[in-house]
């Protein structure tokens, strides 16, 4: 286990707030309030160069870098079980904003290290969120780091950085005196998912600390890439939480998936929160660079725009600076 660096991490108090918003989409709704206890969480996104030198120490092989089990795919053609991830892929004019499958592409050799294919490296980009990884990945390295994944209620408590149903992790104007808060996707620039040469070259990821800070200190709880949380994802749990009419102390999500609005998808399959929004978020599509944005995605499948940070608990914040003073 790798001794935790204290020092990236910013300290949350413990306090209630009110959790969700009745104002977008309905998964978000309806608003209930939640307390949870005092905790840690790092300060920005696990970079890529934190992730190496994970890797490094324990030899950890990603999601993306394993072939798939067939028996788990018994119907799935033998180049489509090749380790492999989803990548953002650019189009040059307008798209059925419907088909996701427009601007999603899986691609072979695709992982962590080599974020948009086979040829593509991480030079550059050693400071930007490491993408690219299942929540099976997040939880190794979290064992490995002495952390966790946040709780989703935690997760917004942090991103709301102590301001009231804000819309933003930074208040109620999305540009305040024209100044970009977070990296999403700018439409007056270029229509969503247009990237061309004309349009101005390809989107992506930003470094940890690009933009400025929420009011606990913590970068790109928005924005820039989608983040793990621990809980299993259930469209309907927050109108669960708010039936029950009192304060929700320290929830920890419900004990199962439930997602009867992905089509497609069984409504059980298992599904994990991820918050935060990413780079390729925008007001014409998903408008999920909000603290109360949530949405229930495949645990075992990686993404291009999906990464994680994560949180200590006070006892284990002790425990830690305990062990680090005894040394």
């Amino acid at each position: 286990m790798m001794k935790p660096n204290l020092a990236a991490m910013a300290s949350i108090p413990a306090g209630s707030f009110l959790m969700g918003s009745d104002r977008h989409y309905p998964e978000e709704a309806p608003v209930h309030r939640v307390s949870v206890d005092a905790f840690h969480i790092d300060r920005h996104a696990v970079t890529n160069a934190e992730f190496r030198r994970f890797v490094e120490a324990t030899g950890h092989v990603t999601s993306a870098e394993l072939p798939a089990d067939p028996a788990q795919f018994p119907d799935a053609k033998p180049e489509m079980l090749v380790p492999s991830s989803v990548v953002f892929r650019k189009t040059e004019g307008p798209v059925d904003l419907r088909n996701p499958y427009n601007w999603w592409t899986f691609m072979p050799g695709a992982d962590w290290r080599h974020p948009r294919g086979k040829g593509s490296s991480l030079q550059g980009l050693w400071q930007h969120p490491v993408v690219h990884v299942s929540y099976a990945d997040a939880e190794a390295y979290a064992a490995w780091a002495g952390k966790e994944l946040p709780t989703e209620a935690e997760w917004e408590f942090a991103a709301r950085g102590g301001l009231e149903q804000a819309t933003y992790a930074w208040g109620d104007e999305f540009a305040p005196q024209g100044r970009k808060m977070a990296n999403v996707w700018d439409t007056v620039q270029r229509r969503f998912p247009v990237v061309s040469p004309k349009a101005g070259g390809a989107e992506g990821t930003s470094p940890a600390r690009t933009f400025p800070p929420n009011g606990y200190g913590l970068y790109d709880m928005t924005g820039n890439a989608w983040q793990w949380v621990a809980d299993w994802y259930d469209s309907n749990y927050f109108a669960g939480q708010a039936s029950l009419e009192k304060v929700i102390d320290d929830p920890h999500g419900p004990d199962a998936s439930y997602d009867p609005y992905d089509r497609g998808v069984p409504i059980e399959a298992p599904k994990r929160v991820t918050r935060g929004g990413s780079f390729l978020c925008n007001v014409d599509y998903c408008l999920s660079y909000r603290p109360s944005a949530r949405r229930g995605t495949d645990p075992y499948n990686p993404m291009s725009h999906i990464g994680f940070r994560l949180v200590m608990t006070q006892q284990q914040w002790e425990q830690s600076k305990t062990k680090t003073a005894a040394r």
